[in-house]
């Protein structure tokens, strides 16, 4: 019994050593695959419907042959893959990796496209923290400024207004939080900011009346004059306006533009 136990003791190494030996065959039987081959049957379980093993399929090519036409193709099929199967901060991990990688080839704008739409799909509500409504802004961004003649920069477009009104809305909502506990300072920063960021959004109305109440409540009327005055100018049909000369006829003044103020260059700048 004493001589079969040191038997075994001594074997378990041995069976050990050819475990080893055997995974370390099937790395370099994998390795030895050429990686047209790969991709191929990366593509063939694609188009199986196969998305899992297809994406698989893909992270080995990347990560035996980096920096290779496959490896670059493999890249644009895993993000599209994990795309399609949900997987979005994924997506966004490949698409910003062929990004870097290949900033001017062509399929760099579809790359921006699904991380832009990845980060989209993502938004929370107004309520919540927003800081992947402004990522996905970034990316429709980055698009669009990049490369404005692609096939994916229009949808972008619109979506990146979708983003923005967000972004706005959720400063007006915080901006409405501080006036209504007469911290003005700080609600005239939020309102700024939609002047100032998101001016082509619906919410650029109502950050004009706020401004309004706001410089008004503290008392500085020439600025609570000029937000009013720049309202009727560009809104002149909205309640917005009608219930800024209100407030201001009430205390005996009347909308009136000071030049000089921020608020009207930011208007003008536009």
């Amino acid at each position: 019994m004493k001589s079969l136990l040191t038997l075994a003791v001594l074997a378990t190494p041995l069976l050990l050593a050819a475990c080893s030996g055997k995974e370390d065959l099937d790395e370099l039987a994998l390795n030895d695959t050429p990686p047209e081959v790969l991709f191929n049957e990366g593509l063939a379980l694609r188009a199986q419907g196969k998305l899992r093993d297809s994406t698989t399929k893909f992270e080995e090519i990347d990560k035996l042959y980096p920096y290779s036409e496959y490896s670059k193709k493999s890249l644009v099929n895993l993000a599209f893959l994990n795309y399609s199967r949900g997987k979005y901060p994924e997506t966004v991990t490949a698409a910003r990796r062929f990004v870097t990688l290949y900033p001017g080839d062509e399929d760099s704008a579809y790359m921006l496209y699904l991380a832009g739409q990845s980060y989209f799909r993502q938004m929370p509500d107004i309520t919540r923290d927003q800081a992947v409504t402004r990522r996905a802004a970034g990316a429709f961004t980055e698009l669009i400024q990049r490369f404005p003649e692609s096939e994916y920069a229009p949808d972008a477009e619109e979506k990146l207004r979708i983003v923005e009104d967000q972004l706005a809305g959720k400063e007006m909502q915080v901006g409405r939080y501080y006036l209504k506990r007469r911290n003005y300072v700080a609600a005239i920063n939020r309102f700024r900011a939609v002047v100032v960021e998101f001016q082509t959004t619906r919410h650029v109305e109502e950050a004009l009346f706020r401004l309004t109440e706001a410089y008004y409540a503290l008392g500085v009327v020439n600025e609570s004059q000029t937000a009013a005055a720049v309202l009727g100018h560009n809104y002149p049909d909205t309640q917005w306006y009608k219930d800024a000369y209100s407030l201001l006829n009430k205390g005996g003044y009347e909308p009136s533009e000071d030049s000089g103020s921020w608020i009207s260059r930011a208007f003008r700048s536009i």
